[in-house]
């Protein structure tokens, strides 16, 4: 029973990651911030498979944090989308030029620039940060169920 809880709460975040990966390959680059959330759910996936190895439950605490995290980080996320808050300069506009020339500007070979405060998909007016908090506070709560049993 531990361990069918310990797949369902890890397999929240294969389930995110996967989707993110499969809206890039249809055409939505990430922004840095996506970027971000991305990495706690490695971090799940792998705490998932410690702890069916190892009875340890302090593994299952350790999958809600990383879930946890990554839902602060669609909350953040949500709300540079939504001007609730200021987000990095970095992806939001803000920055400066730096040593970009006319040229570099109007180069369209370049990546693709994709920035954080604006949204690229959404479903029911939430986009995939905000799902992605959502979807990740269920894996909170998925993730201390199996802990503590």
């Amino acid at each position: 029973m531990r361990r069918s809880r310990i797949v369902i709460a890890a397999s929240v975040s294969v389930l995110l990651l996967g989707g993110a990966y499969i809206f890039e390959y249809l055409g939505y680059p990430p922004c840095t911030m996506c970027y971000w959330q991305r990495w706690p759910h490695m971090a799940a996936i792998g705490i998932g498979v410690l702890a069916l190895i190892l009875p340890a439950r302090v593994l299952g605490y350790l999958g809600a944090l990383a879930a946890l995290t990554t839902a602060a980080i669609g909350l953040f996320h949500t709300g540079v989308e939504r001007d609730w808050w200021e987000g990095p300069t970095s992806c939001t506009g803000g920055g400066g030029l730096n040593d970009l020339t006319g040229t570099d500007l109007l180069a369209t070979d370049g990546p693709r620039l994709v920035m954080c405060d604006q949204v690229s998909w959404e479903l029911l007016s939430l986009s995939m940060a905000s799902w992605n908090m959502i979807f990740s506070l269920i894996a909170v709560w998925l993730w201390l169920v199996a802990a503590r049993r």
